[in-house]
């Protein structure tokens, strides 16, 4: 089975923090304890290699997925190794209108992974026509 298709998993060095009682969470987790090395990216934005930026929220999210498997790639880390999502969007409306769409752009890159996830509405991005950025950070198993 393909590393991003595994699922939200609980292992030996990962697992989920699910308090009891707790209604479980629909396309993140609350908590997440891993061991290994950690990977952690800056603040990825929709553009390309040579730094053109997609049109649209939508292709923004994209690209800035595909750019955060890249860099974990470099590490020999996986969208399964990725355990915590800071998300920053410049409007919380677009996003929530986009959230069926979301759905599939994320599973494409990620997989059915859902790390401890964090969104917020930012007024301005340091690249003027970025509509997110998202930080990564991964852990890797020794």
């Amino acid at each position: 089975m393909d590393a991003k298709d595994e699922g939200t998993r609980d292992d030996e060095v990962f697992r989920i923090l699910q308090p009891g009682g707790w209604k479980k969470p629909r396309g993140y987790s609350n908590g997440v304890m891993a061991r290994g090395t950690v990977v952690m990216t800056g603040g990825l934005i929709g553009w390309d290699g040579d730094e053109t930026l997609a049109d649209g929220f939508l292709a923004q999210v994209d690209q800035t997925l595909a750019n955060i498997v890249a860099v974990l790639a470099e590490a020999d880390a996986k969208p399964n190794h990725l355990v915590r999502l800071t998300w920053y969007v410049r409007s919380i409306e677009t996003y929530r209108a986009s959230l069926r769409d979301l759905g599939g752009i994320y599973h494409d890159r990620i997989g059915r992974h859902y790390p401890a996830m964090a969104l917020v509405e930012v007024a301005n991005l340091v690249e003027p026509d970025a509509l997110v950025e998202i930080e990564a950070t991964a852990i890797v198993p020794d």
